[in-house]
């Protein structure tokens, strides 16, 4: 999403003219750039409310159970007990009683619980409950019934209940202190259940002082000042000072080194984040107790201010890691050290770094390529195209990447034939895209996309190319692309890049020359084609257009009777949006890669990453050290994603490497920030 402006740039005058064009239909399509038609099956008519006291009706039922669930999320189980008995018949009984259960569930009876979970067995809101019952099994410690119930949770994707898993296996003794240390080297959170396995695991000498220095780096690392004050009491160390060292680090590093190894880590936390503010501060702090550290204690000094100063793409990040050679480093670090090798060239630490990783970090498709490059620069062309066929699969960054090191460029493979009337009549009648159905006629797109995925268990590859055509028929984009991409031998690429709203599009990218394909790109990331998507942070629309970058934008095109509300609207949306982009674009000098970076993290940010550089840098090594994860991950997909556009509507082979180009370190730009 793009960030506020602040200076000028010269837009091409028909996005003016074509504000005022009357529309064609969202398909249409237009010489040289056609984005190719599926053949149309027999449409299924999406359920339509009569008009009339009884659509007045269903809207105030709508209404009773959007207060309902508001209620249950706020735990206020009498107000959800009162709303859920005023919706004795309600279109979906499921998920009233969901609601009306879920505020009291620490109060209800295990045969209430278990009533439940019998009426609705098989759906996705039982095993929503089951969920959110192990959750409550497992901080009352009743491990009969969480035993019970843990092989009937379907999903099995919440973090919190697998440290409950591994607590209860240790509090009968078992050995899981090899399961946990993976399970909590890089926690996407750490909450009551995960704290309480590190306690047991302690209690019972399954964890060694070494797990939990290992576990108070990473809180450290991670800036969490919880997990960092109950780590230090188990090591027998001060709490208020682990704290300090996460939030207030130059105080903890005032108080000096201490005497204790747990001492010692703290104080290497303290420095590690001091880092994040100062890299100078940090390396002196480090250099003057250094003689009052061990050998090893030195390394993960360097190896924190190493990670600091990769975050900021500094130059003496690569010399910091090779001072930091025999720390025993964390998943973060490890991706770091490897990103930095690669900005510097030097193969042989990129392939050391990557074997280093656990397997399950080791075996990514990123670092599956990169290692691949890596044996490839070494002279080992046989090692390296074994890992590239292991991805060269997936579509997606890393497997177009492997693709074209194999000497092949990306293509769009036939189409498979189009579901039939009786394939599609099948999907309609489905309970579960019934219920998924109404969510989104509600706004619920939280609880319709778990009711479609849900739906979508077992399905054979013609029944998800049929849902996926079905979602379109009924405008749920989003989940028609995620519901194509989920089939591995028959394809409808149509569906997995959709083109809508190309009467729109196709004039005003044609209009800046702007790459349709690469438009399209974006907007799949941006908004997955939902045009009333709408960010946590405000950005609306199919562009996910900010409103002060609406608002600025819509002042240098010269669009008077612009307002805030109007971002909402498509053609509004995109024009807004395009016109940025061909901004960035021409301050990037017209790197894709650049402008897209820049439309996601802001100009400046991908000013100063450009600015870094000091040479050409192929453009796939820069977008792996771009320091954001999300940004790092947005520019991977928008690109793969204009890639796949490009095949899909230029109807030839497209080169990913070829439209990441290189990164060159010259040019300003113009005045975006």
């Amino acid at each position: 999403m793009s960030q506020t402006l602040l200076a000028g740039a010269v837009v091409a005058a028909s996005s003016l003219l074509f504000l005022a064009s009357s529309a064609v239909a969202a398909q249409a399509v237009s010489p040289g750039t056609t984005p190719p038609t599926p053949a149309a099956p027999t449409a299924v008519p999406a359920p339509v409310v009569a008009p009339g006291p009884q659509a007045d009706a269903s809207r105030e039922q709508d209404e009773l159970f959007a207060q309902l669930r508001d209620a249950a999320r706020k735990n206020d189980a009498d107000k959800a007990a009162a709303l859920a008995a005023r919706l004795p018949d309600y279109a979906i009984p499921s998920y009233v009683d969901y609601y009306r259960l879920k505020p009291r569930l620490r109060d209800a009876s295990n045969e209430e619980i278990l009533d439940f979970l019998k009426r609705y067995e098989g759906s996705a809101i039982a095993d929503r409950l089951r969920n959110d019952w192990l959750l409550e099994l497992g901080r009352k410690r009743d491990w009969v019934n969480f035993d019970r119930e843990l092989p009937l949770f379907v999903k099995k994707d919440d973090y919190q209940v697998k440290c409950y898993a591994l607590l209860s296996r240790a509090s009968k003794g078992q050995n899981v202190a090899a399961e946990a240390r993976v399970l909590l080297d890089n926690p996407p959170m750490y909450g009551e259940a995960c704290a309480a396995l590190v306690n047991q695991l302690v209690q019972s000498g399954q964890f060694t002082n070494n797990d939990l220095l290992a576990q108070l780096r990473l809180a450290g690392e991670m800036h969490a000042t919880g997990p960092s004050r109950r780590t230090a009491l188990l090591l027998g160390a001060s709490d208020t000072r682990a704290a300090q060292a996460v939030d207030l680090p130059a105080v903890a590093m005032a108080r000096g080194i201490g005497s204790t190894r747990a001492d010692h880590e703290i104080y290497l936390v303290a420095i590690g984040r001091m880092a994040r503010t100062s890299l100078k501060l940090a390396t002196v702090a480090l250099n003057k107790n250094a003689s009052k550290l061990s050998a090893e204690e030195r390394a993960i000094g360097w190896a924190n201010i190493a990670l600091a100063a990769s975050l900021t793409l500094a130059p003496e990040a690569y010399d910091d890691w090779k001072k930091a050679e025999g720390a025993p480093l964390t998943w973060n670090q490890l991706e770091w050290k490897t990103r930095i090798a690669l900005r510097r060239g030097d193969w042989k630490t990129v392939r050391a770094t990557i074997e280093a990783m656990p397997p399950q970090q080791h075996d990514e498709p990123a670092w599956t390529y990169w290692l691949g490059r890596a044996l490839q620069a070494e002279g080992r062309r046989e090692d390296a195209q074994a890992l590239y066929r292991g991805i060269a699969d997936q579509n997606s960054f890393y497997g177009q990447l492997a693709m074209e090191e194999l000497g092949m460029q990306i293509s769009i493979p036939p189409s498979a034939a189009p579901p039939t009337p009786a394939e599609l009549a099948q999907v309609a009648t489905n309970p579960g895209f019934k219920r998924a159905l109404k969510f989104f006629s509600m706004r619920m797109r939280f609880e319709g996309t778990r009711e479609w995925n849900w739906a979508l268990t077992g399905f054979t590859e013609r029944q998800l190319l049929a849902a996926a055509e079905f979602a379109r028929q009924n405008d749920i984009l989003d989940r028609m692309l995620s519901t194509s991409e989920r089939t591995r031998t028959e394809f409808d690429y149509t569906q997995r890049f959709p083109a809508p709203h190309n009467d729109i599009l196709h004039p005003t990218a044609q209009g800046l020359g702007l790459d349709q394909a690469w438009v399209y790109g974006l907007i799949r990331q941006e908004s997955r084609f939902v045009s009333d998507a709408q960010s946590g942070v405000g950005a609306s629309g199919l562009m996910q257009v900010m409103p002060s970058t609406g608002k600025w934008v819509a002042e240098k095109i010269g669009l008077t009777d612009y307002g805030h509300g109007m971002l909402s609207d498509i053609r509004t949306n995109i024009v807004l949006g395009t016109n940025y982009l061909n901004m960035v674009l021409n301050s990037a000098e017209g790197s894709q890669v650049l402008a897209t970076a820049a439309y996601n993290a802001g100009p400046g940010r991908a000013r100063t990453w450009r600015g870094l550089l000091t040479a050409p840098m192929e453009g796939a090594v820069f977008v792996e050290s771009i320091p954001f994860e999300e940004t790092r991950t947005y520019v991977r997909n928008v690109m793969s994603n204009a890639t796949n556009y490009a095949a899909l509507f230029d109807k030839r082979p497209q080169s990913l490497k070829a439209r990441l180009g290189t990164i060159t370190p010259r040019g300003g730009g113009i005045g975006l920030p």
